[in-house]
């Protein structure tokens, strides 16, 4: 324990030094939009959205730069501006994704002539004042190096851009002012016959034009439609390449043979005007310019900038209110961290409700699942207790993608087909729903015949949808590496990840049929599938790190068709693998992991614990194991699938260790900087992670389980969107610098509690839970009766 006691060393020390400077120690009401920062991942590659939008709003407003890690539109990383459009989507990885139609802006032309300005991105692109960046719930502003001030809020489908120019240019003249459109995306996969008009008298500019998804196949169509007010309109036209006239006003571009596209789009020039900013109100559609139109008409009748930024800033603050936490002792920037990672939560996925051309229903439809292997872990449980009608609303959208499409998504984004991670994870996703009692509307008979589907059936193309690999799956009890796969065809990597999370997928299944009733035979076989997972355990397997054995026995690995073993080195693709060829994606060169080390999935069973922790010897060994783990920097908390690994100790009887290692992990890895995230967001799903770690709960997804630890707070309260009911979690003796963070003993409403963990109900009926804190680590929670349920039995505990 000794590398862990200094980092946790470190960990404290920070807080204390924070809790030092504490600047809100009381305990009085406080709005929560003062603790939102949405830069906060804004560089080092966290890749955030971090500008102005709704609660999964579709229009997302915000500069795009020219940076590497742009795949959320705006860095903080020092890289030049190109744009600023109204489409994004939030922490992904991949390529940029979305950034369509970009605007930017000019206080003037060189020489008073239209071709007096730059047109194409790479020309035109400029830096920004620092001091003038402003972000915070449903608003985004800045000025650009040229003195242009440019700021935005937005509504669902349509974004309201504020262009305020010097009175004069450069030569002392009156400013004559022009916007552009731009017929391009973040990552310039706009194809042929871009087209975009605009109207002689009033300015308006409509098009479309095709785009590439950022991590799927196929591609997107997507439409807009912006009008002007606040200057007379001088002229307008189109450009292409870097040539404008404004005698033309239609434009039809192809993309070009040379990879890049060619610059096209259209401008709008204006009258001086003055002091008077000019407003751009673009409203975007996948179905067509006229929905855009009528979007943008009906959400922002009258260019009213702060009445539209009003209704945003009421919006968050109604949905980030019902978490509530006490002040005392607590410095503004823990607040910080906790609020935004809430916040972020709620950017994607995305309400698309009536912006689907693919088909005809009137079920919801949500997008920017990116991806479900990321979202199930934390995102969506947590959003099942911040916002349950929204999670309601996805999971019909999920369903109904199934009854259209025929599968259940595992990763969407822009009415694409994302590619499979590795799992069936939607099936974790419904049935965390389905026990935690969501339903307004949710045809569970339809629901539980998709999550059948995918365990069953192999699809042509199980690199977009469902699972690869089923005869093998069903025949031998695992995926094979260089599996034999006739019926169906993907990325023939992954053996073993996928192979874990098969199993995870059968077990969430069997909880739905054993829930549905009368499905007695399906509960078993799923049950049975779900053990899976102990066909890739080679008992005898060891483990090397820098030539030296690490002393423990026992690991997964590949095996072939004919059920002999391969073999893959546990730390491969570790953290700590510094070898430049490991590769753990979805490469053709792919290891048999996926975005992992052998050594960190050893730990995923997530529905068996208690049956891991005797394959491991017993719980000190496995306790002993997951030391070394987060000791030796094997595990990335940058990543999902470490998440649920700070937490397991529970399951060995150790819960205090799981406070340990989340005060470690927060704020050593997560603080409320611009490069203050270990890895990409992804939609929220490291925002989830400090929420839920912040708030003394983790769930065990797809299971009807919350860990428990003491909160970083001396109370946290929620109030359930469904019962109107108040949830609460309050510390005695709590301690701000954070050395008491051992449970000594635990009440449920009054009554002694000695579980480490509590079920949902917590929530909808407004529960109370009072921990008692010490400095030491007590007996609390160590009792086989007080662990989280698990399959199969535990054993080798005191009592």
């Amino acid at each position: 324990m000794k590398i862990f006691e200094v980092l946790l060393g470190f960990a404290i020390s920070f807080i204390a030094f924070g809790v030092a400077a504490a600047q809100n120690a009381t305990n009085s009401t406080y709005d929560v939009l003062q603790y939102v920062n949405q830069l906060i991942g804004s560089s080092n590659g966290g890749n955030i959205f971090p500008g102005a939008t709704l609660p999964y709003g579709m229009a997302k407003a915000v500069a795009d730069t020219d940076s590497g890690s742009n795949q959320g539109g705006f860095t903080t990383d020092g890289s030049n501006i190109t744009g600023f459009s109204s489409m994004h989507d939030s922490g992904t990885g991949g390529s940029p994704s979305l950034g369509n139609f970009a605007l930017f802006p000019y206080a003037s032309c060189a020489g008073d002539d239209v071709d007096g300005c730059k047109y194409p991105k790479k020309e035109r692109k400029t830096q920004f004042v620092d001091s003038s960046l402003q972000a915070s719930p449903g608003y985004f502003g800045l000025e650009l190096a040229s003195g242009v001030q440019v700021d935005m809020t937005t509504a669902q489908h349509t974004s309201l851009f504020r262009f305020k120019f010097p009175a004069t240019n450069s030569s002392g003249s009156a400013s004559s002012p022009l916007i552009l459109m731009d017929l391009t995306d973040l990552s310039d996969s706009r194809q042929d016959n871009g087209s975009i008009s605009v109207d002689a008298t009033t300015g308006r500019m409509t098009g479309n034009a095709r785009f590439l998804p950022s991590f799927g196949s196929g591609y997107y169509v997507l439409y807009f439609c912006a009008d002007f007010s606040g200057a007379p309109i001088r002229d307008n036209g189109i450009f292409a390449n870097s040539r404008a006239s404004a005698d033309v006003k239609d434009l039809k571009i192809s993309r070009s043979i040379n990879g890049y596209p060619l610059p096209g789009g259209a401008f709008v020039r204006f009258e001086s005007p003055g002091d008077t900013p000019v407003l751009a109100r673009v409203g975007v559609s996948f179905i067509s310019s006229a929905q855009a139109c009528s979007s943008a008409e009906a959400e922002i009748p009258t260019f009213d900038f702060n009445a539209t930024h009003t209704v945003a800033v009421n919006t968050w603050r109604e949905k980030l209110s019902p978490i509530t936490v006490s002040t005392t002792g607590i410095d503004a920037s823990t607040l910080t961290n906790f609020y935004s990672g809430i916040y972020r939560t709620m950017v994607n996925p995305q309400d698309y409700t009536g912006e689907n051309p693919l088909w005809q229903s009137s079920e919801p439809y949500f997008d920017s699942f990116y991806c479900i292997w990321d979202l199930f872990r934390s995102q969506l449980p947590f959003l099942t207790i911040l916002d349950p009608s929204t999670v309601t609303r996805m999971v019909r959208s999920l369903i109904d993608t199934y009854v259209h499409e025929g599968w259940l998504p595992d990763c969407r984004m822009s009415l694409c087909k994302g590619y499979t991670q590795g799992g069936s994870n939607a099936d974790n996703v419904l049935a965390d729903a389905y026990l935690k009692g969501l339903t307004d509307g949710i045809d569970w008979t339809t629901a539980y015949a998709a999550v059948v589907q995918d365990a069953e059936v192999e699809p042509y193309d199980w690199s977009n949808e469902g699972r690869g690999g089923l005869d093998s799956w069903k025949r031998l009890g695992y995926i094979p590496v260089q599996d034999f796969d006739y019926k169906g065809f993907g990325t023939m990597t992954r053996s073993i990840s996928r192979t874990l999370e098969y199993s995870y997928n059968d077990f969430a299944i069997a909880a739905m049929a054993n829930g549905l009733g009368g499905l007695n035979t399906d509960v078993q076989k799923y049950l049975n599938r779900s053990a899976n997972w102990q066909n890739l355990f080679k008992s005898d397997q060891t483990s090397f790190f820098n030539g030296a054995d690490t002393g423990y026995v026992g690991f997964f690995q590949p095996k072939y068709l004919n059920e002999t073993w391969g073999f893959q080195d546990p730390l491969k693709c570790s953290n700590i693998d510094t070898n430049p060829n490991s590769v753990c994606s979805l490469q053709n060169s792919g290891a048999e992991t996926f975005e992992s080390s052998i050594w960190e999935y050893a730990f995923f069973v997530p529905h068996d614990q208690a049956t891991l922790i005797t394959t491991f010897g017993g719980p000190a060994a496995f306790v002993d194991r997951l030391n070394y783990l987060h000791d030796n920097n094997i595990t990335y908390i940058g990543n999902e699938p470490a998440f649920l690994t700070v937490f397991q100790y529970h399951y060995a009887g150790r819960p205090a260790l799981s406070a340990l290692r989340s005060h470690y992990y927060i704020p050593a890895f997560f603080q409320p900087t611009n490069d203050g995230l270990p890895g990409n967001d992804d939609s929220g799903a490291m925002g989830s992670f400090v929420a839920f770690s912040m708030m003394g709960l983790f769930p065990n997804p797809g299971q009807d389980v919350y860990l428990i630890t003491p909160p970083y707070f001396e109370s946290v309260s929620i109030k359930s969107p469904i019962t109107n009911m108040t949830a609460t979690i309050r510390n005695v003796n709590f301690d701000p610098t954070y050395k008491n963070v051992y449970i000594q003993n635990a009440t449920l409403d009054g009554v002694p509690y000695s579980k480490n963990w509590i079920d949902h109900s917590f929530f909808t009926e407004g529960k109370e839970l009072v921990l008692t804190l010490g400095a030491t680590e007590s007996f609390w929670g160590t009792n086989v009766a007080d662990l989280p349920p698990s399959l199969g039995e535990y054993v080798g505990f005191g009592s």
